[in-house]
């Protein structure tokens, strides 16, 4: 197999956004619902660029659009969490994905210590606080900034399954 680096001054030709398109879509993701209070309401979105970030002090990463919601919370230093949604629960995507309504009505939510809604039938949660350099922002490089962030607490859902994304075209949702 070859393969050609182009150099960061040349042009990406069509042919070859289309193959870093296809790669990128390879790579496999999780599908999480990320919630947090903004005052009395609960939020949420959907994400799928969470990952671990580290064993002492547990810590994860999440990928968020400069014009998500989401990133006005982490800012102010409030907590969130991250619903890792099961197998079955497919069908939650287009509600947490673009929500029109309430995405939160007819599903049974737990409540963390500190209050945020759980999805009762994830495959597991895990409660975060943004690390104060977080605060700030993030790391904000292209389109997203990574939110680095502390776990202070967890849930399971027992011996579901997480559900497993790949996309066609990882160069766009």
């Amino acid at each position: 197999m070859t393969s050609t680096t182009p150099s960061p001054h040349t042009a990406v030709t069509t042919t070859e956004a289309t193959a870093v398109g296809v790669a990128l879509g390879r790579i496999p993701s999780g599908l999480f619902v990320v919630t947090w209070r903004d005052g009395d309401c609960d939020r949420g979105m959907l994400a799928s660029w969470v990952m671990q970030a580290g064993f002492e002090p547990p810590m994860l990463t999440v990928a968020v659009g400069h014009s998500r919601d989401l990133l006005a919370a982490v800012r102010a230093g409030r907590p969130f969490v991250v619903n890792v949604l099961a197998e079955s629960q497919r069908s939650l995507l287009g509600r947490f994905g673009k929500p029109d309504d309430d995405p939160f009505s007819g599903l049974t939510i737990d409540r963390t210590a500190a209050g945020i809604a759980a999805l009762a039938d994830a495959a597991a949660w895990l409660e975060c606080r943004p690390q104060p350099e977080a605060v700030g922002g993030g790391l904000s490089v292209g389109d997203h900034v990574v939110v680095v962030a502390t776990v202070t607490a967890a849930g399971s859902g027992g011996e579901k399954q997480p559900l497993v994304h790949l996309r066609k075209n990882g160069l766009r949702y």
